[in-house]
């Protein structure tokens, strides 16, 4: 069923009744860990490195960040790759690990490693819907066995003294509707928090989140908060998700690449009422900038100049940087070459607009096509 535009008066009317709502909340916590804002960073696959996260922080706003799933046996196994994910720093916390797999005993000792190391909260992922993770029996095709996956979650939150969450989907499909018996389960195994995405797996990321199942979720657990999270691109979806579905706290991960100010913003709505406009076409360039120097230092010229293009790409869509340029920079493969083409582009400015108004709103597109095939 399509999304419902609401009028700007009934969004000022809801805006108003959410601002009061969540006034009376207390401070939003996962367990004894409390967090700065109720506004987090969704673990998003390729994006939520460490550091984008100290660029999300800097801006401000964000109450906890997460990283990309982590696979819990190659964490084990001392795979580069594993470890370069969970890579952190002072100013990174509170932070926390998203762990994927199926196997019990590796996925303790996975939490108890990361507990060692100084770790915030360890959240479980089983929400993934792309193939090579579910047919391993990971990710969300944990919500196809509830027996087996809840003592799974039991063993991860009595190893270790750290909170533990999960983040889920809805359910497998529309016939398996499971996340409110998960998380009644969850509650009552010690699990700190839920957070859900609005959708099955078969949907992937098409049609629009069902905030009306999220409300479902909310209802099934009496005292742990639950995170909602899908589609939240603007304050005024985040408004929507807090009225239509009760939730305690919002998580963002394409809406937070499009604008890294969008915390802040949900922050400087839920104190004052109003929001400032995101960063312009100057503040996103030194963005940009930092952001390449922190993956610089992570992992040396070379990689960071191949790894960031990605990134880059949609730093510069935001920007309003003509193609010609941006593919200056896709191209870069030396400092040097990478260096010309943000100098040109700084020379350059927005192909339209100016370098200080306001950029026209980015939508981050996902995934297409069958899941199968992801």
């Amino acid at each position: 069923m399509a999304d419902v535009e609401l009028s700007e008066s009934k969004l000022a009317e809801l805006s108003q009744s959410v601002r009061a709502r969540l006034a009376k909340m207390p401070q939003l916590s996962y367990g004894t860990l409390t967090l700065g804002s109720r506004y987090l960073l969704s673990p998003l696959a390729g994006y939520t490195n460490l550091p984008f996260r100290r660029i999300v922080r800097e801006v401000g706003g964000v109450g906890l960040a997460t990283t990309d799933l982590v696979n819990a046996r190659g964490l084990m196994d001392g795979s580069a790759k594993s470890l370069q994910l969970i890579e952190t720093c002072p100013e990174d916390r509170p932070f926390a690990v998203q762990l994927f797999g199926s196997n019990p005993a590796i996925m303790r000792d996975a939490a108890q490693f990361l507990e060692a190391r100084g770790i915030d909260s360890i959240d479980i992922n089983m929400g993934c819907p792309v193939h090579r993770i579910t047919k391993g029996g990971a990710g969300a095709s944990m919500m196809c066995q509830v027996d087996s996956t809840v003592e799974l979650v039991r063993l991860i939150v009595e190893s270790v003294k750290i909170p533990v969450t999960v983040k889920m989907r809805l359910g497998w499909d529309q016939t398996q509707l499971t996340a409110p018996k998960f998380a009644r389960e969850f509650e009552q195994v010690g699990v700190a928090a839920v957070a859900i995405h609005g959708r099955t797996r078969e949907q992937g990321f098409s049609g629009v989140v069902d905030r009306d199942g999220i409300r479902q979720v909310v209802e099934a657990v009496e005292k742990i908060p639950v995170i909602g999270n899908g589609d939240i691109r603007t304050v005024a979806d985040g408004v929507r998700m807090f009225a239509e579905t009760g939730c305690h706290g919002i998580s963002m991960g394409r809406g937070a690449l499009a604008n890294p100010w969008i915390f802040r913003q949900f922050v400087e709505w839920e104190t004052t009422g109003q929001a400032n406009v995101p960063g312009h076409f100057e503040d996103r360039l030194g963005l940009l900038l930092k952001q390449f120097s922190y993956l610089e230092q992570q992992r040396g010229t070379e990689r960071a100049i191949v790894s960031f293009r990605k990134m880059a790409h949609w730093y510069l869509k935001a920007m309003c940087v003509n193609a010609h340029l941006r593919n200056q920079m896709q191209s870069a493969r030396t400092r040097e070459e990478f260096v010309a083409a943000v100098e040109e582009i700084a020379v350059r400015g927005p192909s339209r607009g100016s370098r200080t108004g306001v950029l026209p709103e980015l939508a981050i597109p996902v995934p297409s096509g069958p899941i199968e095939n992801w």
